[in-house]
């Protein structure tokens, strides 16, 4: 049995969400429990269940809207290639999506995502150099417009990861760690415009928005500030 623990703090309320995992032979139970408010007293939303079979299926339902959402996997060879294929859909907003990669070697990958009945269509492509170094260019065909990811491992257990929309000029950066010895977490800084940061005893008030959008820690869940 497994569970987690989210939460987040704001200055006039503060919510929290729980997840409770059961196995059941090859099959995975889970329950869980979004944006539970007790600024004016408790309040519990986002209950969710789910069935998963993992790499072949999963099935959410979400309690107080009454919609389903069906994903289904698999994988096919393709040139003695594997071909990992997932089809999602969502049942309240009659939303389809197609996902697929081909994993050339373990250093290259082609990857696509495709909403059916839409142009929101993006293709990547990711390199890994050395083990420990990943750079993955992104085409939206939607937007005409390209996004940047570049990743580094340093000393086993950290990775350090930079971010780059072009469409919206936003740079992204984010640091996690996954050690068994020192623990897991993750923290992420975004929405830093192109051309306001600079270093120094101005950069408060030349960076027009900073948002920390993730802290995880193994053992206390999640944690979300803004």
């Amino acid at each position: 049995m497994k569970a987690s623990l989210k939460g987040r703090y704001e200055l006039d309320k503060s919510s929290a969400a729980a997840t409770l995992a059961v196995g059941a032979g090859d099959v995975k139970l889970r329950a869980s429990m979004t944006e539970a408010t007790f600024a004016k007293g408790p309040s519990l939303s986002g209950l969710a269940l789910a069935v998963e079979k993992p790499g072949f299926f999963i099935i959410d339902y979400n309690v107080p809207k009454k919609d389903f959402r069906f994903q289904f996997m698999n994988t096919v060879r393709v040139a003695e290639k594997p071909l990992n294929l997932t089809y999602i859909h969502s049942r309240g907003d009659s939303r389809t999506i197609l996902d697929g990669n081909l994993v050339f070697d373990s250093a290259n990958k082609v990857s696509a995502n495709y909403m059916l009945g839409t142009g929101n269509c993006k293709l990547k492509y990711t390199y890994v150099h050395g083990g420990v170094a990943t750079f993955e260019p992104c085409y939206d065909l939607a937007k005409n417009s390209w996004d940047f990811a570049a990743s580094r491992k340093v000393y086993d257990d950290d990775v350090f990861k930079a971010t780059y929309q072009t469409s919206s000029k936003l740079l992204g950066l984010e640091w996690a760690r996954n050690s068994k010895v020192n623990g897991n977490f993750k923290m992420g800084l975004g929405k830093v415009q192109r051309g306001l940061w600079n270093p120094g005893s101005q950069v408060t008030r030349r960076i027009k928005k900073l948002h920390i959008l993730e802290i995880k820690c193994r053992g206390l869940g999640f944690y979300d500030v803004v």
